[in-house]
């Protein structure tokens, strides 16, 4: 159970850290503005699938992610 808590403790940090840099350093303009997001406006709705975003951040994640792995 102690690994756990560890795990869990670990996981807070870095959501706070990720969260105060995403707080405190602005995004580039681009990001959630890509071709292939989909934006409907409409008058008192709007709807919003950052499609391309998503992936563009799945992919960059996912490489991050093999990088780390394989230095192991």
């Amino acid at each position: 159970m102690e690994s756990v808590a560890r795990i869990l403790i670990l996981a807070g940090v870095a959501l706070l850290v990720i969260g105060l840099i995403l707080y405190f350093v602005p995004l580039p303009s681009w990001l959630g503005r890509l071709p292939g997001d989909v934006r409907i406006e409409r008058p008192g709705v709007r709807i919003y699938f950052p499609l391309a975003t998503s992936i563009l951040l799945s992919v960059v994640l996912s490489a991050l992610l093999w990088l780390f792995s394989r230095t192991r």
